[in-house]
C-alpha cells in the first residue's frame, strides 16, 4: 500500500475486463482473488466485462438481422454479455464455499439517461449492495449496463465497465477502484510495438484522459472523467499476478514529492476516418450549422482544420471514429444544399499520433521537438491538434508504428 492511500475503508471495488473472464478456468482465478480480499474482512465488489469476444459476436448476430438496428434493441442485446459472465463468477465463488450473488444493472440501482448505447450514469444505488453486504455476499455487478427512469436497460458504451466500477466506488466510498486487466498497468507506449516501452508508476487524471482520448486502450474516457469529477483513484493492474500497476489520481498532493515528466507517453489511434468539406461559403455561422448537425447525431468530432479558399469559399477537414462514418455522411449529405457544399472527400488510410505530458506545459519546444523528429524521417504530418499537456499529428496509417517508435526513443521515454 502506497502513503497517499489512506485504507481506512473496508469497501474494496473490482473491475476485471473480458479477457480476465474470457475462460472458465480464469474465472475461477478472479474468484480466488475475491474470497482472499473477503476473508481479509473486505467487503467486496465486483464488476465484469463481456466474456472474452462475446460483444462483438453479439454485434454479429445483430447484423445478420438488420444492417441499421434500433439502439434501444442493442443496449438490451449487448447488456446480456455481462449478465453471463457475472452470473459464472458468481457460481464459482459459490462453488468455493463463499457467498456470492450477482446483480445487473438494474437491480444495482444504476440509473442513467436514456442515449442508448451511450448512456450517462445520473445516480448509483447503494441500498442494495449494502444488503448483501448484510448477508456476507460477495456483489458482482454486470459492468457496461444501467436503466432509465422508465425501466429501459441501457449501456454506457465499449468499454463502459471501468465507468460501472469508477461509479461504485464513489457511491460507495471506497479509497480506490481497482481495474484489473491484461496488462500491468499504463505503460510509455504500446508494449506491443515498442519493446523497451515502461510501466508509469503514477498519472494525473488530465494525462490519464488524454491517453485515452488518443487511442490507449487501457481505461474507458468516460470512467477517467467519473474518477476526476468525483477524485475516485483508480489502481491499473494486472489481473494475472499481484504487481503494483499504475495509479490515476489528483497529483497535486504528490506533486512536491516527485517531479512531472515532460513527456509521459506516446499513444496512437488508427480507428480515424478524416472527412473534408470543400466549398462552402466562408461567412459566420456555417461551421456551426455543420458542427450543430454532427453533435444532434452523437458523432464526437476530434481533430478540425478550416483553410479558407479563393473567392469566399472555404474548406473544412475533421476526423472522427471509423465507427461513426456511416452516420457523418448522412448529415453532410442532408447539409449538401442548406451549405451548399460542393465536394465531400473521405480518408480512411489515416491515423493519429499523439505526446502525453504535465510536464509539456512548463517546457516550450516540445511541439518543435516531436515534427523535427518525425519530418527528419520522412514521415509527413497532415494535421495538428495542441493543448497544453498533448500535441496530436494525424499522418498516413501505415506510418503510425515507425512514427511511436521513432517519439519513444526520442524524448527517452524508457528511462524514468
Amino acid at each position: 500500500m502506497n502513503w497517499w492511500i489512506m485504507d481506512d475503508n473496508n469497501i474494496v471495488v473490482m473491475k476485471f475486463g473480458g479477457t480476465s473472464v474470457g475462460t472458465i478456468e480464469k474465472i475461477n482465478k478472479v474468484a480466488d482473488r475475491a474470497i482472499i480480499a473477503n476473508k481479509e474482512g473486505k467487503n467486496v465488489v465486483i464488476t465484469v466485462s463481456a466474456m472474452g469476444d462475446t460483444t462483438d459476436d453479439l454485434i454479429g448476430l445483430s447484423a445478420k438481422i438488420s444492417n441499421n438496428p434500433s439502439r434501444r434493441e442493442m443496449d438490451m442485446l449487448l447488456s446480456t454479455g455481462e449478465q453471463v459472465s457475472s452470473s459464472l463468477l458468481a457460481m464459482a465463488i459459490i462453488e468455493k464455499g463463499a457467498k456470492a450473488v450477482s446483480l445487473t444493472g438494474y437491480q444495482t440501482g444504476i440509473l442513467t439517461d436514456d442515449t442508448f448505447s451511450e448512456a450517462k450514469i445520473l445516480d448509483v444505488g447503494k441500498k442494495r449492495i449494502f444488503k448483501e453486504f448484510s448477508k456476507g455476499n460477495i456483489v458482482i455487478v454486470a459492468g457496461f449496463q444501467g436503466v432509465t427512469s422508465e425501466c429501459d436497460i441501457t449501456t454506457l458504451g465499449r468499454g463502459g465497465s471501468d465507468t460501472t466500477a469508477v461509479a461504485l466506488a464513489s457511491a460507495l466510498g471506497a479509497k480506490y477502484c481497482e481495474i484489473f486487466t491484461d496488462v500491468e498497468g499504463v505503460f510509455t507506449g504500446d508494449p506491443n510495438i515498442i519493446t523497451n516501452a515502461r510501466k508509469i508508476n503514477i498519472l494525473s487524471y488530465d494525462e490519464m484522459l488524454e491517453f485515452a482520448s488518443s487511442g490507449a486502450k487501457v481505461l474507458h474516457l468516460r470512467a477517467v472523467e467519473y474518477a476526476k469529477n468525483h477524485e475516485v483513484i483508480i489502481h491499473v493492474r494486472s489481473s494475472f499476478n499481484n504487481n503494483e500497476g499504475t495509479w490515476v489520481m489528483n497529483t497535486e498532493s504528490v506533486n512536491d514529492k516527485m517531479e512531472q515528466a515532460v513527456v509521459s507517453g506516446v499513444s496512437y489511434d488508427t480507428n480515424q476516418v478524416k472527412i473534408s468539406v470543400f466549398g462552402i461559403p466562408d461567412v459566420p455561422g456555417v461551421a456551426a450549422r455543420l458542427f450543430s448537425e454532427f453533435a444532434e447525431a452523437h458523432i464526437n468530432v476530434d481533430m478540425i482544420v478550416q483553410n479558407v479558399s479563393e473567392k469566399g469559399k472555404a474548406a473544412i477537414s475533421l476526423t472522427i471514429k471509423n465507427e461513426d462514418l456511416k452516420i457523418a455522411k448522412e448529415v453532410i449529405d442532408r447539409m449538401k444544399i442548406t451549405l451548399h457544399i460542393e465536394s465531400v472527400e473521405v480518408d480512411t488510410d489515416i491515423a493519429k499520433v499523439s505526446i502525453v505530458g504535465a510536464g509539456m506545459k512548463s517546457h516550450p519546444g516540445v511541439a518543435s521537438k516531436m515534427f523535427s523528429c518525425l519530418g527528419e524521417n520522412n514521415i509527413n504530418i497532415e494535421m495538428i491538434s495542441t493543448s497544453p499537456i498533448i500535441i496530436s499529428c494525424v499522418l498516413r496509417k501505415d506510418r503510425v508504428k515507425e512514427a511511436i517508435r521513432l517519439l519513444h526513443d526520442c524524448f527517452s521515454l524508457e528511462k524514468e
